[in-house]
């Protein structure tokens, strides 16, 4: 697997604007994720997180700062060079699958359908592809299936085979298991292990659910527009109870909360930590001990 990051953002910012208001979405969000990851992307409603998944997937645009994605520069890209770029670079899975699929396709020809709008690396057996990765998915008997035969978690399943038809370098999953029960969850996350797994695609998912953000290595906390902390899987435990937990991602393994710095060496601390403090006002006292820990305390 690769080791160089496949998406970097640095000082991102997005401003919606009309007549009367302007929202600031994005502050100034830093990241970077590596090429071949799975993470996950968490916050409240409101925070950003969707905000950056859409400028990712080349459907919305920064306002400023830099966002280059497998190479390529989402700033510098004219209208042509998008079309291509969400074509092939990106794959999207959407909650809702009537954004999905097309209801009136079979699973086959759903899957079928984008690699007719790839022009800029054609793929010559394109039914073999299709075929192929509905076997991935564990969805080659529905091949001939339309939707309305198909459940719920089966159609998510073949949405995840259809954005990876044009072989993407990011999976872009937006609450991917949203509609869907809890054993249905836990197929469709073996799902992107298994193509994390087969293909090497680095896969994000954007969800409020902190159950389906246990499940993966790591994620990024988005608050306010801006990277707040991070969570790490922590294994402290045996090599053998290890492979037994990243089969499953249960058992023992811990996530580790790291808070992030900025560039200018500013971090969020959490509003529960802020408030078991008790402060009045927006001031702390600020000191370091003997042991380099950094202390807030209420001034």
């Amino acid at each position: 697997m690769e080791t160089d990051n496949v998406i970097i953002a640095e000082g991102l910012v997005k401003i919606y604007k009309t007549k009367e208001v302007e929202v600031l979405a994005l502050q100034g969000l830093d990241l970077t994720i590596a090429r071949g990851e799975v993470m996950a992307i968490i916050g409240n409603s409101g925070s950003g997180k969707s905000t950056l998944l859409n400028m990712i997937g080349g459907l919305d645009k920064p306002s400023a700062g830099s966002l280059v994605v497998d190479g390529k520069d989402l700033f510098k890209m004219k209208e042509r060079d998008l079309v291509d770029y969400k074509t092939t670079t990106v794959g999207f899975v959407w909650q809702n699958n009537a954004r999905n699929l097309i209801p009136y396709l079979t699973a086959l020809e759903n899957v079928l359908m984008p690699m007719q709008f790839n022009t800029t690396a054609p793929i010559k057996n394109k039914k073999a592809r299709a075929k192929d990765l509905l076997e991935l998915v564990g969805m080659g008997h529905r091949a001939k299936h339309r939707l309305n035969q198909l459940s719920g978690g089966e159609q998510q399943r073949i949405a995840i085979a259809l954005s990876l038809a044009n072989h993407p370098a990011v999976l872009l999953a937006d609450e991917p298991t949203g509609s869907v029960d809890t054993k249905t969850t836990n197929v469709i996350l073996d799902m992107f292990r298994a193509v994390n797994k087969e293909l090497g695609t680095t896969i994000v998912i954007v969800t409020h659910d902190r159950e389906i953000s246990k499940s993966v290595e790591r994620v990024v906390a988005i608050r306010d527009g801006k990277t707040s902390s991070e969570f790490l899987m922590s294994y402290n435990v045996s090599y053998a109870e290890q492979l037994a937990n990243i089969e499953g991602f249960g058992g023992n393994v811990e996530q580790v909360e790291l808070a992030v710095l900025d560039r200018a060496g500013r971090v969020q601390i959490p509003r529960e930590y802020l408030d078991k403090m008790g402060l009045e006002g927006n001031k702390v006292r600020l000191h370091m001990d003997e042991d380099n820990r950094i202390i807030l305390q209420a001034p």
